[in-house]
């Protein structure tokens, strides 16, 4: 089953917006995390958040691009950047995603 996971190790219950570019050779990538009122913020979390795991039967995947967004001083979300700088590493990405929105209702739109 995939899943995401912050630093901590605690699995991340809300489903995020996922934004995907690549470039025009297709060589490199981004996938662009958007997470509101994440579990990983809760009140009762005490340490920071150094990472975003993605991990699936295949293994994991780690960004250390995590940013909070705070509204009137309050975290209200989480914004994570994973880049992928070759096409395999594209792939691999691609086969999470799969497996992660089948396990979470998501669905695929092209802008």
């Amino acid at each position: 089953m995939a899943k995401i996971q912050f630093s901590r190790g605690i699995d991340e219950d809300a489903v995020p917006e996922v934004r995907l570019t690549r470039s025009k050779t297709g060589a490199q990538g981004t996938a662009t995390f958007i997470f509101e009122n994440p579990k990983a913020l809760s009140s009762t979390s005490t340490e920071d958040i150094t990472g975003m795991y993605m991990i699936d039967e295949e293994g994991e995947m780690l960004t250390r691009e995590v940013k909070a967004k705070f509204i009137n001083g309050q975290p209200a979300g989480l914004e994570a950047l994973y880049l992928m700088r070759s096409p395999e590493e594209w792939d691999r990405f691609m086969r999470f995603m799969e497996r992660y929105s089948e396990a979470n209702g998501l669905g695929f739109s092209k802008a």
